[in-house]
């Protein structure tokens, strides 16, 4: 069995972790070449990926691709605050935005702001047509603030793996 529980804490042995951090660096890997990679036989690597994949721990796959070469040079962040922070507000705000293409990432925040978007846009026009048409009709809206992003520093798509090797 690939996993113990302790409450909702799930625990994965090394190789769980090795599977998990080879994927994540390339996704598109053979399950032959994730065997040899992780140090398992084809089968066992198998039955550990279906589990893993079973479990929700990998959720996906998928390419990764330049928002530039797309057209989409502009990145916002966008602060929501809502009128009312209760639990039909928030449900009726999460609906609202999951139709909203643009918005590549949401978040219930705590502070000053209830909401982080992370808007993709083409220029400012397209970003003032997403305002308009799309962002401030959605009921329940008392503030937006909005910061553009001048240029990418960090960007990363795996997630830290604990390292078992010390």
């Amino acid at each position: 069995m690939i996993f113990s529980y302790i409450g909702d804490i799930r625990h994965m042995d090394r190789i769980d972790h090795r599977i998990i951090a080879a994927l994540q660096e390339d996704g598109r890997m053979t399950t032959t070449d994730l065997a040899e990679t992780v140090g398992l036989s084809p089968t066992p690597c198998a039955r550990r990926l279906e589990r893993l994949q079973a479990e929700k721990v990998i959720t996906g796959y998928g390419a990764r691709v330049d928002a530039n070469k797309l057209g989409l040079g502009v990145t916002i962040f966008v602060s929501v605050e809502l009128d009312k922070q209760d639990r039909t507000a928030i449900d009726a705000f999460e609906r609202a935005i999951k139709d909203c293409e643009e918005v590549m990432e949401c978040y219930l925040m705590t502070g000053s702001r209830d909401i982080l978007l992370r808007v993709v846009a083409a220029d400012l026009t397209a970003f003032d047509r997403f305002l308009e048409t799309r962002l401030m009709p959605i009921p329940g809206i008392r503030n937006l603030r909005s910061n553009f992003a001048l240029r990418t520093i960090t960007r990363r798509n795996a997630l830290p793996v604990p390292d078992h090797t010390g």
